[in-house]
């Protein structure tokens, strides 16, 4: 079993995701909206009050947040059908507190205090999507955990008052455990507020992070808590690693996803930042725990048995190897 140490340069940020993502980084950069311009709405929305402008990046948050109302054209996204009912039309207000670049609008007013309310949102027992994803980290998804010693920060969203407001009455943030150096967003000022400690892995230590508490080194997987173990997984970044909680749910960070069009368990090999065939040897180290339940920086949430996840990891891994 790894340990963590007392600690005595993010390297690509968005760099890489706009070499990735031209054209939605171009839009971004000529319009940068702070809300949605209906003016500049996309011709596939559905007729109706909800809209995707022209500053979406097609970070993908909406379509799994709202999957009924949002879908996906070539490099971004659109609402697809109008909300048909309050539930549907409660999730799509989600989307548009989580989306990064305020690319979602509405032609009419809505309770939007109401849905804040619904950050952080459950997405497993203990386990909640935080939402108010940042355009810093593309769109990163982030999480938070109720563990035996606090809550746990996974990555970090934006820093907004209603979600600082509804962390405080959920007794605040013990652990800020950043998954790798590209989904930092706002860590500091949590970090700060709530007098945080942070974990990361050496090997992906920089200058926002060089003051972390706890340190990860190696390849050893290493306890937080009875539940938690911090599971180092290079190939991504240098220093990726993913957190299991209660061996049910991992927290993946940019290491795995799940891909509705592929129907499988994908890593993002575009995306690949260190080392493609280090990631694949960590993929296969992941086959030695069990978990069913896969929640990702970006890409697609995937729950399933423990059996089928672990045959789904095996298939992930051929098609990885496949793309070596």
């Amino acid at each position: 079993m790894g340990s963590f140490v007392i600690p005595e340069d993010e390297r690509w940020g968005n760099l890489g995701r706009a070499v990735l993502f031209p054209r939605a980084f171009a839009r971004r950069a000529r319009y940068a909206p702070l809300v949605a311009n209906a003016r500049r709405s996309f011709a596939e929305n559905a007729e109706g009050d909800f809209f995707v402008d022209s500053s979406c990046i097609d970070c993908e948050t909406c379509r799994w947040v709202a999957p009924a109302s949002f879908g996906s054209a070539r490099d971004h996204a659109f609402v697809e059908r109008q909300p048909r009912t309050p539930a549907e039309e409660h999730r799509a207000l989600l989307a548009l507190l989580a989306c990064p670049t305020g690319s979602i609008g509405t032609r009419s007013k809505h309770n939007v205090k109401a849905a804040q309310s619904g950050f952080p949102d459950p997405a497993a027992e203990d386990v909640f999507h935080l939402g108010y994803h940042a355009e810093s980290s593309f769109g990163a998804a982030s999480y938070l955990l109720r563990s035996s010693i606090g809550n746990v920060m996974v990555d970090s969203p934006r820093f907004v008052a209603p979600l600082v407001r509804s962390l405080e009455d959920s007794g605040g943030v013990e652990l800020i455990f950043l998954t790798h150096q590209d989904d930092l967003a706002d860590f500091e000022k949590y970090r700060d507020h709530f007098g945080a400690r942070v974990v990361i892995h050496e090997d992906d230590l920089g200058p926002r992070t060089k003051d972390a508490q706890l340190v990860s080194s190696g390849l050893e997987p290493a306890e937080l808590a009875p539940e938690l173990l911090a599971i180092p997984v290079p190939g991504h970044t240098a220093g990726s690693m993913c957190l299991l909680f209660r061996q049910r749910v991992l927290l993946s960070g940019d290491h795995l996803a799940y891909n509705p069009k592929k129907q499988h368990l994908v890593a993002f090999r575009s995306a690949c930042w260190f080392d493609w065939g280090e990631q694949i040897r960590s993929m296969e180290r992941l086959l030695a725990f069990r978990f069913e339940q896969v929640l990702p920086g970006h890409g697609h949430p995937a729950h399933l048995t423990a059996r089928q996840m672990h045959a789904e990891l095996e298939a992930c891994i051929r098609w990885m190897k496949a793309r070596a």
